[in-house]
């Protein structure tokens, strides 16, 4: 599984924190435990900061402050040589830039339709189906 290459979207990062039993959750630990090589820009890294300190989420900024950190520390960061304008919405495109650069297998995100189902070599994704894939029916251990 390690050789998994994975692009995590922004509301998989924010439901991880919020759900702590939640598949998204499980996604994240696998990636900050390096079971999955997970890769974010400079650009992603900072949208999950700006967005899991909302406010409405009541989430403790030093907990998110050492969670993007960690983040920060356990994922691959790549510079993505071209801007695409595939997604209505351009922050989107981002996440679709670092699956390129990083010849990711997966896009990880809870709003597939606002992604195409594929580009170049990377399927999009949800948690479910991820883990459907990757991990042997039943088992989160």
């Amino acid at each position: 599984m390690r050789d998994l290459r994975v692009v995590l979207d922004t509301n998989v990062i924010v439901s991880a924190h919020l759900n702590a039993d939640g598949l998204e959750r499980y996604v994240l630990d696998l990636a900050l435990n390096k079971h999955l090589e997970c890769f974010v820009t400079e650009e992603i890294l900072e949208e999950y900061a700006l967005v899991l300190y909302r406010p409405k989420f009541k989430l403790v900024k030093h907990m998110v402050s050492a969670s993007v950190q960690l983040i920060r520390k356990q994922a691959r960061i790549v510079r993505p040589e071209r801007t695409l304008s595939i997604t209505v919405d351009p922050s989107d495109n981002r996440f679709l830039e670092c699956a390129e650069t990083a010849d990711a297998h997966y896009l990880v995100s809870g709003n597939k339709r606002h992604f195409p189902s594929r580009w170049k070599n990377t399927q999009i994704v949800n948690a479910r189906e991820l883990l459907n894939l990757i991990v042997p029916s039943g088992s989160r251990d």
